[in-house]
């Protein structure tokens, strides 16, 4: 919690994280228009735990923000163990057009956090270009992507898959769309 010092006991700790899911779930569902009551339910818990973790609607929008970029961006070491560096980077890019339509629903709210003074989008960049050309460095380190494309670069273009493609009917041409982006990552011998 802001301003604490202590550790939040395990339960407190397990009630924040349901706020947060259920935060990101309702704003990129019902966007702006939802009820601090009706997340506070669907998590589970009572209106004043919700308070006493989330001071302002303010503060939960951009908490709920930042808690879907780090499951986002964490989520890269998981992947890269558990699978090959190019198979790891497709399920990424397909979590980060999911992490998009979220943060799309949650666009509206995300305003009112900067207008307030708040900057929910301080580091985000910086994750994401750090996560992809993680994910990219493995692929060229294995052989299978190239090692000449910058994260930057590939962030640009998941970006624009997201947007033109944010809408839930069109998750087909999403995934053709990042299936040619891999195409053209990977590394061709010469």
């Amino acid at each position: 919690m802001p301003g604490s010092t202590r550790p939040l006991r395990a339960d407190a700790q397990r009630n924040r994280q349901r706020l947060l899911d259920a935060a990101a779930r309702a704003f990129a569902q019902e966007g702006p228009e939802t009820t601090l009551d009706a997340i506070a339910k669907e998590a589970g818990v009572g209106i004043g735990t919700l308070y006493r973790h989330f001071p302002t609607r303010e503060a939960l929008v951009e908490a709920a923000y930042r808690s879907e970029l780090n499951r986002l961006c964490d989520g890269v070491t998981d992947l890269l163990q558990s699978m090959p560096p190019d198979r790891a980077l497709r399920v990424w890019m397909d979590r980060f057009v999911e992490y998009m339509t979220t943060k799309r629903g949650m666009g509206e709210v995300l305003k009112a956090v900067i207008a307030s003074g708040g900057n929910p989008f301080a580091h985000s960049r910086d994750r994401l270009v750090g996560a992809v050309d993680t994910l990219v460095a493995a692929g060229a380190a294995n052989g299978v992507l190239r090692g000449d494309v910058a994260a930057e670069d590939v962030l640009t273009g998941l970006s624009g898959v997201s947007l033109a493609t944010g809408d839930p009917g069109r998750r087909a041409q999403a995934s053709r769309l990042l299936d040619l982006l891999m195409d053209g990552l990977r590394h061709r011998p010469v």
